[in-house]
């Protein structure tokens, strides 16, 4: 039996929809950086980029768990004080698509792959998005926030 490496041309590139409504982050994050690697797929291989499109919708009305709220986010623009640090609660209410972001690039591997993968995530804050001609698949993640209940 040999190892099956997939080639350019078996490589595809799907596209799917996930409802951020009352999902908390973290799980939010794993599952999104599965669909971006591939790993959902019989052909994934590490090397090979058989990731996946995704759109993430309704942004702002993720669930943030323990004391988060309070939690700072660092970014830094690598120019002299160009250290950028916001609170989430300020993130939720004016750009939610950054901690999304944020959280998924966490969970990827640290690599040149990473970037391209990265750049196949779209977020939007609301539901509406720009990518109905592609015709995204939904992908649903069944566990959501115990405080929403």
């Amino acid at each position: 039996m040999k190892t099956f490496t997939p080639k350019p041309a078996d490589l595809t590139h799907d596209w799917y929809i996930v409802d951020a409504t009352d999902v908390v982050l973290g799980r939010l994050a794993s599952q999104v950086a599965i669909l971006l690697r591939g790993k959902n797929k019989p052909t994934y291989a590490p090397h090979a980029d058989s990731g996946n499109h995704v759109i993430v919708i309704n942004a702002d009305k993720i669930a943030l768990t323990g004391n988060k709220m309070g939690k700072e986010l660092y970014a830094h623009s690598g120019r002299p004080g160009g250290l950028r640090r916001d609170t989430y609660a300020q993130l939720l209410a004016n750009k939610p698509e950054r901690i999304i972001t944020s959280a998924v690039k966490g969970m990827l591997p640290k690599n040149r792959l990473a970037k391209v993968q990265l750049g196949r995530l779209r977020v939007f804050a609301g539901a509406e998005h720009p990518h109905t001609p592609q015709k995204p698949q939904v992908f649903e993640i069944q566990q959501v926030s115990q405080q929403a209940k």
